[in-house]
C-alpha cells in the first residue's frame, strides 16, 4: 500500500464533471445517489428542504451514508414532526418504484448495526458497500465514524463536543434571523469555526487522509462518507475523496451520472418551492 508522508492534493480535480457549476432546478435522475447525516429526530433537521430534493431527484441506486436517524437527540427529548415521517416514507416510495435503497449505520444511529443484512420496506441495512460507477471506478462507501478516534476511545468527549454543534447551530440561526431583518445572507457559525480552528481543520485533514488510505488498501478508487458535515468532492493522491455533507446545514448531495460523472448537489436554497430557483452542483 502507497502511503506518501506528503499528500498531492489537486484543487482542480481530474475529471471534467468534478468543478462547481450552478444548473437549473429541475426533476433530474441520476445512476447512483448519496446522502449522509440526515439526523430525523434532531430538531435542526431540514426535512423540508430534503423532501424537496427527494421530489426533485431520483435513482437507480441510493446510499443513505449513516446518522439517518439521530438516535442521541431522540434520547435527550422525542421529536419526530410529520416531515420527519414524511421523509422516511418518500424514501420508501423510492424502493417501491424500482430504486436500490441501501443504508449504512453511523454513530448516531449505531443501533442498525444489530440489523445488518436485513431488509426494511425493501431499504437493505449494510455495514458498509462497494459502488461501481459506469465507467468501471470502484468507491467505498462507509459513514466514517470508524475513524474518528473521539468516538471510540472517548465517547464522552464525542456527546460534548455534538452538544457544542447543536448550541452553533442555534445560536447560528438566532443570528441569521437578524441578518435577514438588515438585508444580509445566512452564515454558518458552525461553519467558520471549523474553518478557523486549528485543531478542527488537522482532524478533518487527518480523517480524509485515513479514509483515503484505507480505500487504497481495499483496492478502491476512492471513498464516499459522510460524518464530518463537510461536504467535498476532489481527488488526493489519485484517488478521489467524495463526502455527502449533511441535512443539518450544507443541504447536499453526492451524485452520479450515467457516465460516471460524480456531482456533488448544494440545496440550500432561500425558499422551497415547486419552482425554487437553482441547486449549486460540483459534478
Amino acid at each position: 500500500m502507497t502511503n506518501p508522508s506528503t499528500p498531492q492534493t489537486e484543487d482542480l480535480p481530474l475529471r471534467p464533471a468534478e468543478a462547481s457549476v450552478v444548473s437549473p432546478h429541475a426533476a433530474r435522475r441520476y445512476r447512483a445517489i448519496w446522502i449522509s447525516d440526515l439526523h430525523l429526530g434532531w430538531r435542526a433537521c431540514e426535512a423540508d428542504r430534503l423532501l424537496d430534493f427527494l421530489k426533485h431527484h431520483d435513482a437507480d441506486h441510493w446510499y443513505l451514508v449513516g446518522d439517518i436517524l439521530d438516535g442521541w437527540a431522540l434520547k435527550r427529548a422525542w421529536n419526530w414532526p410529520q416531515s420527519h415521517n414524511d421523509v422516511v416514507q418518500k424514501l420508501l416510495r423510492k424502493v417501491r418504484k424500482g430504486s436500490r435503497v441501501v443504508c449504512i449505520p453511523g454513530n448516531h444511529d449505531e443501533f442498525l448495526h444489530e440489523f445488518a443484512r436485513l431488509s426494511f420496506g425493501g431499504i437493505v441495512v449494510l455495514p458498509d458497500a462497494v459502488h461501481e460507477t459506469a465507467d468501471g471506478r470502484r468507491f467505498w462507501v462507509l459513514h466514517g465514524d470508524e475513524f474518528d478516534s473521539l468516538v471510540h476511545y472517548a465517547p464522552w468527549l464525542a456527546v460534548l463536543g455534538n452538544n457544542g454543534y447543536d448550541l452553533m447551530i442555534h445560536v447560528g440561526r438566532l443570528l441569521n434571523r437578524f441578518r435577514r431583518r438588515l438585508g444580509f445572507p445566512d452564515w454558518s457559525l458552525s461553519a467558520y469555526v471549523k474553518n478557523r480552528v486549528k485543531n478542527i481543520v488537522r482532524f478533518v485533514t487527518d480523517y480524509e487522509q485515513a479514509m483515503l488510505r484505507e480505500a487504497r488498501r481495499h483496492g478502491a478508487d476512492g471513498v464516499v462518507c459522510g460524518h464530518i458535515h463537510k461536504a467535498e468532492i476532489r481527488t488526493i493522491d489519485g484517488l478521489t475523496y467524495g463526502n455527502c455533507g449533511d441535512w443539518v446545514e450544507s443541504c447536499s448531495a453526492l451524485v452520479e451520472h450515467f457516465d460516471g460523472r460524480l456531482e456533488l448537489i448544494l440545496w440550500k436554497t432561500a425558499s422551497i418551492s415547486p419552482a425554487a430557483p437553482t441547486a449549486a452542483t460540483t459534478g
